[in-house]
């Protein structure tokens, strides 16, 4: 994956109001999970932005509020291309990946954001772009490829994860299909159902006379 820098400010003012005063001076709120797990009560010291969230048998995850610029994300948000971020913030930079973006409903704009804290040890799971490589055997018979997942789910350490999945076509027949449980990629978990169709050739009108005439004439 490509690297994608960002600097952050750490928020301590929450709420709706405090929200919206950021959104006027064109900052998002920003909330970076997957932090630390720790035993509670706990003793140590928060940093500013940081808070605890209570999961179950006595134990907290340690999230952290954040405020970034609209213009800052812009080449993150608006493109296809998927990152792995380098969040700046409190004086230390964390590995992140962006779990989801909430939408102004009419306006477009982005009103929040979620970002994954990640690391060299815990897998994490991210939607990766699909690239179709090769020329199918059906489509040299007059059929039309089409592709219907523009991106699949895998599961692996986000520094094994790649910028797109490269997948081949050059054996796939006419009115043929090429589902999830067909690929494999090295280092890589598919998490989609393995029947779910990721390209097919299908029948065009003039693939379908030609199949005709050629039965008709035997």
């Amino acid at each position: 994956m490509k690297l994608f820098k960002l600097a952050a400010e750490p928020r301590t003012d929450l709420g709706k109001k405090a929200a919206k005063g950021l959104r006027k001076d064109e900052k998002i709120p920003v909330v970076l999970n997957g932090g630390e797990v720790i035993t509670l009560p706990y003793t140590g010291t928060l940093n500013p932005g940081e808070k605890i969230v209570e999961i179950d048998n006595g134990k907290g995850l340690i999230t952290t509020d954040l405020t970034v610029t609209q213009e800052s994300v812009r080449k993150l948000i608006y493109t296809p291309d998927i990152f792995a971020v380098e969040l700046d913030y409190n004086g230390q930079k964390k590995m992140a990946i962006l779990k989801e973006v909430q939408y102004h409903p009419v306006k477009d704009t982005i009103l929040h954001m979620d970002f994954l804290e990640v690391n060299d040890t815990k897998p994490v799971v991210m939607e990766v772009p699909v690239k179709l490589e090769g020329h199918a055997e059906g489509v040299k018979a007059g059929g039309k490829l089409t592709l219907s997942m523009k991106k699949i789910k895998v599961k692996a350490i986000y520094s094994a994860i790649p910028e797109r999945v490269v997948v081949n076509v050059d054996n796939l027949g006419l009115g043929k299909t090429l589902q999830i449980g067909d690929l494999h990629f090295d280092g890589l978990e598919l998490v989609n159902a393995k029947n779910a169709v990721v390209c097919a050739v299908q029948l065009t009108r003039a693939a379908r006379g030609a199949a005709a005439a050629a039965a008709a004439g035997k």
